[in-house]
């Protein structure tokens, strides 16, 4: 029965079992040790040697080439990955070859020292982001790590050793591990093997002693390595429903900025998060302060710190930093703020205010504020050359000086003329400070407004105060006036100034907010994934100036990718390219950014997001970097799109499953009323013909001649009822389907009909059928068969709704670009309650079984069937002089 069309295919589910295995994560182990040489490379050596004996697929993928005898011995008898040679700076560098082991795919490899930085020109900047591919790919992954290289005790690690560790890896990974093995021997065993030279060579060893290898440092970091792996364990014997209360409980907020000594608070910050098992946010304040690009770099390195270190980002805009976070922590429910504290120099500002910790406990008495010390005095952070930092208030410009001095003659004779009107000093003044708050309107930055307020000073004592033109006073209060004045001016002038940048901040996030409202509303109301597609590349294109190209997922499981050019770039199909399809199925597959400005595949000209919603990525965005890097802003921005589109897809993904469902579902109804209707259109034939063939073998010999020729011709009607009811049956099964394809060609329309009316006369002889059609020729695009059909079933319903002397009527007309088949009766009509289920298999609660009007619900669905799959309509009323009227429409023009 058609049951089995809906039956799971054994084969499909199988093939998708065997995708998931595919897509399991495979297993991270970590061999984690206090410092080079304690033995973690040999340990993993024996221990992946043991599993190779075992039967185990294990792969070398890459060993640091130790000069070390006892772990090269360990190599001998295991497959090793050949490493790949990368030319860079006239020196050939061996690297671990991720492209072929993702090609080989084993069950377990081995990639030595997890920290490490790749060399220019590979995949990823870190090595641990290839492990992480390898884990996305399936492959159980053996790997080593040094306490010093995880990235939430880097600076602890300094303050003990006094060493800077550059390399590192995020927490998250050490996190993800299924299993670390802690690998400690005693400090001086260690020393005692350094100094045999099975750590390092004799001149390294030494220069290592001397540094880093002392017993004491080595001493503090296995207290570190073996507090980190204690903490482990805590954590995972944990109860789940006191983790639970924790986070719901606490939750720490830090704050950074372009200093250095964010990184320190960050990695504080994240450490009491995971002791306290709580969410936690870094945020960012931006004012009205100009910064310089070294200050713009630290804060976006801050940023990418913390986000890789599992924070909430957050960039806020606001005058006031302490009052912006307070109340960002108010609303967000923190109950502890982190903040770096700097021993710098007392300042005359410093004495009138509150330092900014201080203000933020006098505004949140109630959130514990943490304050961690900074970087040491004599160190104190400032951009490179004071100077730069003064340069965007303070640069020089031709026309904001003409503007300067142009307003400044315009008082002094404003002033003049006061003067000769003897209006009095005090109004002279009130002029001259407002030439200078003008000035700091119409002008860039400070300078201005500073050189306007001293010359203003300079002019009023030079021409309005006794003796005139000198820069002598002698009265004396002149002195104290002037102070006045001067202050006066440089107040306004500076408020001027910050409320002019304020003001322009505000617009530039209300521009932000609006952009972002506009695309939201738009998105809102877009229907069907192409249409948000070129919604989505619209606005990108013209708030980046940059080309974009915007990667969705097919139904096949494909990429396509929708492109749209920046007209003020130069040509950017480069994106379409399969090198840069290649980075964009990345970001797919990884979840993760990827491209120019990233740690993965730089050497890309785009830059690659992913579109994620709920942990899937439903698409990824990709800008061009030809004419340079996305900078901190941009990113941010675009952040704040993805979430947009994300949603957007989503619902668009979420729409199409339920219009899918409601096909089925409609095919499953339409299957079962079909079955319905059938059973009652089929019951009265198969009665006549079954009644007439019994009467006629019971009364064998003794029926007449004319009785028994009624009973077989009453037989032969039913039968090839039956048959075109069948024949009827299988073509709208078959449309509805989608599994016949409607043959068009061109046929003439009363030869059409012609046909279909000479068949109804054979079946129907004596009818009175007038047939109308136009003089010229109406050719129509069609399928000539089944249009016949349609006629038939509307010629067979008028008839078994008319008298048998009624007159029925069937024209065709030319209306537009359509050709117009219409079939008149002059029977009772259609009852109205009947009229919106017309054309339906079935008439859901009907008084009256369909078998009652033989062939009416039946025909009329087969024929709506056939002419939709000619994209044509039809449609059906009473006509006002009685009786019904059927017509439809087929188009003269095939529509694509």
């Amino acid at each position: 029965m058609d049951n089995q069309d809906y039956r799971p295919d054994p084969e499909a589910i199988l093939e998708k079992i065997k995708e998931e295995e595919e897509k399991e994560s495979g297993k991270l182990k970590i061999f984690f040790g206090y410092a080079a040489g304690v033995g973690k490379t040999y340990a993993m050596l024996d221990e992946a040697k043991e599993r190779y004996s075992m039967g185990t697929d294990v792969l070398v993928g890459y060993v640091e080439p130790h000069e070390r005898p006892e772990t090269l011995r360990f190599l001998e008898g295991l497959p090793v990955l050949p490493p790949k040679t990368i030319s860079y700076k006239g020196m050939e560098l061996k690297e671990f070859d991720l492209d072929e082991a993702l090609r080989k795919k084993p069950q377990l490899i081995l990639v030595d020292e997890l920290a490490h930085t790749n060399a220019a020109g590979s995949r990823n900047r870190k090595r641990y982001q290839d492990v992480e591919e390898l884990l996305n790919a399936g492959i159980d992954v053996f790997t080593t790590v040094n306490v010093q290289h995880l990235e939430s005790l880097n600076n602890v690690v300094e303050d003990v050793t006094k060493v800077t560790v550059r390399e590192t890896v995020p927490d998250y990974i050490f996190d993800r591990a299924d299993m670390v093995k802690v690998i400690d021997i005693e400090p001086e065993e260690l020393l005692h093997r350094l100094k045999e030279g099975k750590v390092y060579r004799a001149d390294r060893a030494k220069a290592a002693m001397n540094n880093f290898f002392t017993v004491e440092n080595l001493k503090l970091l296995r207290e570190i390595a073996l507090r980190k792996a204690t903490e482990r364990i805590s954590n995972e014997n944990q109860n789940e429903r006191f983790m639970q209360e924790k986070m719901a409980n606490t939750k720490f907020l830090v704050c950074i900025g372009a200093s250095p000594s964010s990184a320190k608070c960050i990695r504080w910050t994240a450490r009491a998060a995971e002791a306290f098992h709580a969410q936690w946010n870094a945020v960012y304040v931006e004012d009205e302060e100009v910064m310089t690009p070294e200050q713009k770099q630290g804060i976006r390195e801050n940023m990418d710190l913390a986000e890789k270190m599992g924070a909430e980002v957050t960039t806020l805009t606001g005058h006031d930093i302490a009052e912006t976070i307070a109340e960002y922590a108010r609303l967000s429910g923190i109950t502890n703020i982190v903040v770096g504290k700097s021993r710098n120099k007392k300042t005359v500002k410093s004495l009138f205010e509150m330092d900014f910790e201080d203000r933020l406990i006098s505004l949140l008495p109630h959130i514990e504020v943490h304050i961690i010390p900074g970087i040491a005095p004599g160190r104190r952070f400032t951009a490179k050359g004071g100077q730069i930092l003064l340069k965007p208030h303070f640069s020089f410009k031709g026309r904001d000086m003409l503007k300067m001095a142009g307003i400044l003659l315009i008082a002094l004779l404003l002033c003049e003329g006061l003067q000769n009107l003897n209006f009095g000093g005090q109004n002279v003044i009130m002029v001259f400070i407002l030439s200078v708050l003008i000035i700091s309107r119409i002008t860039e930055g400070y300078f201005y407004g500073v050189v306007a307020s001293i010359i203003s000073v300079l002019l009023f004592n030079f021409f309005f105060t006794e003796p005139f033109f000198t820069f002598n006073a002698i009265g004396s209060g002149y002195p104290l006036t002037f102070s006045i004045m001067l202050l006066v001016a440089l107040i306004t002038s500076a408020l001027t100034v910050r409320i002019k940048t304020q003001a322009r901040l505000a617009v530039e996030r209300e521009h932000r907010t609006e952009v972002l409202y506009e695309i939201n509303k738009k998105l809102l109301a877009t229907r069907g994934t192409q249409n948000i597609v070129s919604l989505v590349l619209d606005y990108v294109v013209n708030l980046f100036s940059r080309s974009v190209i915007l990667y969705t997922i097919s139904d096949k499981a494909e990429l396509n990718g929708s492109f749209l050019q920046f007209q003020g770039e130069e040509d950017a199909s480069f994106m379409k390219s399969d090198d840069e399809k290649a980075v964009a199925h990345w970001v797919f597959v990884n979840q993760k950014k990827a491209g120019a400005g990233t740690d993965t595949l730089m050497g890309a000209g785009a830059f690659y997001q992913p579109v994620l919603f709920q942990g899937n990525v439903l698409a990824v965005i990709g800008l061009s970097c030809r004419n340079g890097n996305l900078d901190h802003s941009s990113r941010l921005f675009l952040r704040r799109i993805v979430p947009l589109v994300a949603m957007a897809l989503e619902r668009q993904r979420l729409s199409d499953e339920q219009r899918n469902i409601l096909v089925e579902t409609e095919k499953e109804k339409m299957r079962s009323n079909l079955l319905r209707a059938i059973s009652h259109d089929l019951r009265t034939p198969l009665t006549g013909i079954l009644g007439a063939s019994s009467a006629i073998l019971e009364n064998e010999g003794t029926l007449n001649a004319d009785t028994s020729r009624q009973l077989v011709v009453n037989i032969k009607e039913d039968s090839q009822w039956l048959i075109r009811m069948v024949e009827n049956l299988l073509s709208v099964t078959r449309i509805k389907e989608g599994t016949m394809n409607v043959a068009k060609t061109l046929e003439a329309g009363e030869e059409v009909i012609a046909e279909a009316v000479g068949r109804i006369r054979v079946r129907y002889p004596g009818r009175n059928i007038l047939v109308k059609v136009p003089d010229e020729l109406l050719e129509v695009p069609m399928d000539g068969t089944l249009i016949a059909q349609v006629i038939i079933n509307l010629l067979e319903n008028a008839i078994k709704h008319s008298k048998e002397d009624a007159l029925i009527e069937i024209q065709l007309k030319k209306q537009e670009e359509w050709a117009v088949f219409e079939v008149l009766d002059s029977g009772r009509g259609i009852p109205a309650e009947d009229i919106p289920y017309l054309f339906e298999s079935y008439i859901p609660a009907g008084d009256k079984p369909l078998d009652s009007s033989r062939g009416m619900g039946i025909g009329l669905s087969i024929c709506m069937s056939i002419i939709k799959a000619h994209n044509g309509r039809m449609e059906a009323e009473n006509r006002s002089m009685g009786g019904a009227a059927f017509r439809f429409y087929l188009p003269l023009e095939e529509i694509s």
